[in-house]
């Protein structure tokens, strides 16, 4: 007797018993991309977009008498801002000037 040998892909039946899952994998890493996005906003981009903003804000408040801390840790008043640069006094008849953007605080010394 002759074997008699049934291809089991050659019927449509066993063809989609055999696909893996059809396209709910793909709409599920899709779901968990986008999540992880989402994440990604509210815990890094979101606050770090609210520090620039205040940083701005307050760079944008200064004036003429006010107190400041340098980012390099001098501290001083103020005396006069010509557009992106700062004339500090940090000590008597000592004046420096720095960019605008070296200023880190506004102290209430």
């Amino acid at each position: 007797m002759l074997p008699v040998t049934v291809l089991a892909s050659a019927t449509p039946l066993a063809q989609a018993a055999a696909a893996p899952g059809g396209a709910q994998p793909i709409i599920m890493n899709v779901v968990f991309i986008g999540s992880m996005v989402v994440i990604f906003w509210f815990l890094i981009l979101r606050p770090q977009k609210k520090q620039q903003d205040q940083r701005k804000k307050m760079l944008e408040a200064i004036q003429r008498g006010d107190r400041v801390l340098t980012t390099g840790g001098l501290y001083g008043t103020v005396k006069d801002i010509k557009g992106e640069v700062m004339v500090i006094m940090i000590a008597e008849n000592v004046k420096v000037e720095v960019a605008k953007g070296a200023i880190q605080a506004v102290t209430q010394e």
